[in-house]
């Protein structure tokens, strides 16, 4: 079992409070995924629970054991991090085994668990090469293989992958899913890259200002934001979003009329909003739709467009000087400057009051 809990955690450097009250449950063989911007506290956070740095008040408890103030060495976990930290005069095998040397660890049977480790991370013939003559790729699986070894009730990665280039990137992020699949173990990831949350995660936790904004699976989170914020933050590319003023409500419906032109009627159970009231109007790329002119009154100019492959961007610009990203087909072709006119899809549309907390959908909707 690898049941963690934390509890009304705070953390104070020099007057300054960085965590800020987190309550959070972390279940047996969960990956979950700490993500946010710089500074919102994650890294701090998982050292935290590491045992790297103190903690100024709350509690942290691994399995009903209250590992709060337990050295990091005692708590049963392994931490990966950002740089590879691995001692450049020793082999892959002695680096692997180094913190199993340490602790005097019957010399079979740390063979064995040297053995598996690189077996599972596909480093069996790199065992007597020294880093330097390793690529990134493969100090990255080092450090884990070191993590691995100890057989710790938690993995904990800082960053893992930041150092590496993007095809190595997507690489790792494949090999981490399969390497959680194969160990079926507990696994705490830190990373700014939504793209890496919303790929590996079970469970996604996303913090702001050292608070826990929202805690969830990957697609809930994408679907059902509870505020501006994290609707902002997950989904590449990000969520667009248009100003506008309540015009109706009624038992069942919003009617929103945007700074950018038209009015939106959208299906909300007791929104909580008064006519005049400001909102939020946000839409995704893939549920905006580029219309002939005559077909809608949502008029736009087209600005950038990037073609990806398979899918082409378009970067536009309405009326009110916002802007909204367009996912169109690969084959899409548009002018800078061309005029044109968007579609909305209205069972997709969040709504957000003045303060950017989530007006949710009607539940009928949503069950359709």
């Amino acid at each position: 079992m690898a049941d963690l809990k934390i509890r009304k955690l705070r953390k104070v450097f020099d007057g300054l409070e960085i965590i800020k009250g987190v309550d959070l449950d972390i279940n047996d063989h969960e990956f979950v995924v700490f993500v946010g911007p710089s500074g919102c506290g994650k890294s701090t956070l998982l050292r935290l629970i590491a045992g790297l740095e103190e903690v100024t008040s709350g509690n942290i408890s691994l399995d009903d054991r209250d590992i709060t103030d337990v050295t990091p060495a005692k708590r049963d976990l392994a931490m990966v991090f950002q740089t590879y930290a691995l001692y450049p005069h020793m082999t892959v095998k002695k680096n692997m085994s180094f913190a199993l040397d340490l602790a005097g660890l019957d010399k079979q049977e740390t063979e064995s668990k040297v053995q598996d480790a690189a077996r599972i991370l596909e480093l069996s013939h790199l065992l007597e090469r020294k880093p330097k003559a390793l690529s990134g790729g493969q100090r990255q699986r080092v450090a884990i293989g070191r993590a691995i070894v100890r057989n710790p009730k938690v993995f904990l990665f800082d960053e893992p992958l930041s150092n590496l280039d993007a095809a190595l990137r997507v690489q790792m992020r494949l090999e981490l899913a399969r390497l959680h699949h194969d160990l079926n173990a507990t696994m705490i990831y830190v990373t700014h890259d939504q793209v890496e949350a919303m790929t590996l995660a079970d469970k996604v936790v996303v913090l702001n200002g050292g608070r826990i904004e929202q805690v969830g699976s990957p697609m809930e989170l994408y679907h059902n934001p509870v505020n501006q914020f994290v609707a902002a933050f997950i989904g590449t590319p990000k969520m667009g979003f248009l100003d506008g003023r309540v015009a109706a409500v009624d038992a069942q419906s919003v009617t929103v009329a945007l700074n950018a032109g038209p009015s939106i009627q959208l299906p909300r159970d007791n929104a909580g909003v008064s006519t005049g009231d400001k909102v939020v109007l946000g839409i995704r790329p893939e549920h905006i739709q580029v219309v002939g002119e005559n077909e809608s009154d949502f008029k736009v100019v087209m600005d950038v467009t990037e073609h990806l492959g398979s899918d082409t961007f378009c970067y536009v610009k309405a009326s009110s000087g916002e802007t909204l990203t367009v996912r169109a087909p690969g084959d899409f072709v548009a002018d800078f400057g061309q005029k044109a006119a968007l579609q909305l899809d209205i069972s997709q549309c969040h709504l957000f009051n003045e303060d950017g907390i989530t007006i949710a959908r009607n539940q009928a909707k949503d069950a359709t």
